[in-house]
């Protein structure tokens, strides 16, 4: 497997509010932050939702709880009361980030690691 899923280096938190999904990374270990910040833009979150997410993706950094909360606009089919989506809230939004994939090479150079092990 040439990859890592996203679940398998992070946690995290989400909410919604009308068509406003908010998604929260957390690194499960403190060093791949930084891994994160470079890796997970505003740019990738939208990409891998470009079949739901019509709006715009904005990322923010809290730097002092090594977190990383997304907002997406227009997320969510109109919102809970108006989607026909089966499950539009914002918790299925998380899920389906956590499916993300992340080249295992990428992910390796940054930590400083080889194949050679």
């Amino acid at each position: 497997m040439d990859f890592i899923y996203l679940k398998d280096i992070v946690h995290g938190r989400s909410g919604d509010k009308g068509n406003v999904s908010n998604l929260c990374v957390y690194p499960n270990k403190d060093e791949d932050y930084l891994f994160l910040k470079k890796y997970l833009t505003a740019e990738r979150v939208k990409n891998h939702f470009k079949d739901i997410v019509k709006g715009e993706v904005i990322r923010y950094e809290v730097d002092s709880l090594k977190g990383l909360n997304f907002v997406m606009k227009e997320a969510l089919g109109g919102g809970a009361t108006f989607s026909l989506r089966l499950d539009s809230l914002g918790k299925s939004m998380f899920s389906a980030l956590l499916r993300m994939k992340v080249k295992k090479q990428d992910y390796q150079l940054y930590k400083g690691e080889t194949n050679e092990k």
